[in-house]
């Protein structure tokens, strides 16, 4: 017996450690051996495609997504965990232009249900690893364990399918058949050899093409492809520092912080029990973002409310950016004055979404608006906003 092995056998340590994953909190627990994921060709031929858009990080890593090796090097098994984050809470999906009667319901922006918690999953999910670590160098002094949890260049999803979780369904989501995709992965690499759980090597998604249909943008290139340059969680988390392309504006509707559609359209999650998790359950703030608040929140209150959360990602100007766009999809003419406040912000990204708004929603406040802030804007690219939206205002 080798100086990294447990002191029983392989088979019963690794139901000892499925069996504590389990009552440390997490909904499922499967264990891979440490092998090459067969994704990771397709992570090539998706990176070569450059569907990877502005997360060039991953490019960066790529030969290290080949093994788990490339996070830590030694590693014999992985043990990957899923932790139910869904909520009964549901924000009414957005429908296009608003009426007199329904237009204060879409002064609002949708959060995805991933980040609406009091916590940041991250900081949850790894605390709880090191929990499951600690049973291990309890078991096995001077075995080395390292918590991932979607920071390291692992496959994830891939580790969780050759686990037994589940499969990859045609929106790229995990879907496990009794917990749906509402879930957060997290991995445990360990030096220590456990008997692995056998693979899911079947799909269930059959004929269902609910999740590609319902895709406002058209992120998906293919089933089980996605193209994240137009995936509106890519748009408004990871697009930073970056106006959103303008032909899917009109596609995020009033999503402000990722989305949740393809997810809510699976069969799979029809009947996805809720979180036992305490800091996944919706905040009352996050329920649903006030347009109004976002347009005029200013630096300090956006590192108030938002530090420490997955809101920080983007920050305060990918955040208003979003927003603003929101806004113009709303078809709400009340948000025209805390949109021309906004062509006054310190942030050009948040000026040109600003602008783009305004074309959508028009009026006279809008076109003085435009005339006043020509006086003084400098930057290119807002000017050039600017310039379209006056354009697409006389074309309504």
């Amino acid at each position: 017996m080798n100086d990294r092995a447990p002191s029983q056998n392989s088979a019963a340590f690794a139901q000892r450690v499925r069996d504590e994953a389990l009552q440390i909190g997490f909904d499922l627990v499967g264990i891979s051996a440490a092998v090459a994921p067969s994704g990771f060709e397709h992570l090539q031929q998706w990176l070569g495609k450059n569907y990877e858009g502005e997360m060039q990080y991953m490019s960066r890593r790529e030969a290290a997504y080949q093994h788990p090796d490339g996070v830590l090097p030694g590693t014999k098994s992985v043990i990957v965990t899923a932790l139910n984050y869904h909520a009964a809470e549901k924000r009414d999906a957005f429908i296009g232009e608003a009426d007199d009667d329904s237009a204060a319901k879409f002064a609002t922006g949708r959060v995805a249900s991933y980040a609406n918690g009091t916590a940041d999953y991250h900081d949850v999910i790894r605390r709880m690893l090191k929990q499951l670590a600690a049973v291990l160098h309890q078991a096995v002094p001077g075995c080395r364990t390292r918590a991932v949890v979607d920071t390291a260049p692992l496959l994830e999803r891939d580790f969780a399918k050759i686990a037994g979780l589940g499969w990859f369904g045609k929106n790229t989501m995990l879907i496990n058949k009794y917990a749906g995709s509402w879930l957060f992965l997290g991995a445990l690499l360990t030096d220590v050899e456990l008997e692995p759980d056998a693979p899911h090597d079947t799909s269930h998604c059959g004929t269902c093409t609910r999740c590609l249909e319902a895709c406002p943008t058209d992120a998906f290139a293919a089933p089980y492809v996605l193209d994240a340059r137009k995936c509106i969680s890519y748009l408004t988390i990871e697009l930073r520092d970056q106006p959103i392309p303008t032909d899917l504006r009109d596609g995020m509707q009033n999503w402000v912080f990722g989305c949740d559609i393809c997810q809510d359209v699976c069969p799979w999650n029809r009947k996805s029990s809720d979180t036992s998790v305490p800091e996944f359950q919706p905040a009352a703030d996050l329920s649903s973002l006030d347009l109004r608040w976002l347009l005029a929140l200013s630096d300090d209150e956006f590192r108030t409310r938002f530090r420490k959360t997955p809101f920080d990602r983007p920050g305060r100007a990918g955040l208003l950016r979003n927003a603003a766009i929101a806004a113009g999809n709303s078809g709400d003419a009340s948000l025209i004055p805390s949109l021309i406040e906004c062509l006054h912000d310190d942030e050009p990204l948040v000026r040109g979404a600003a602008a783009w708004a305004l074309g959508k929603l028009g009026g006279e406040a809008a076109r003085n608006a435009f005339q006043q802030a020509l006086k003084v804007e400098e930057v290119p690219s807002v000017r050039s906003e600017i310039a379209s939206a006056q354009k697409n205002r006389h074309e309504q």
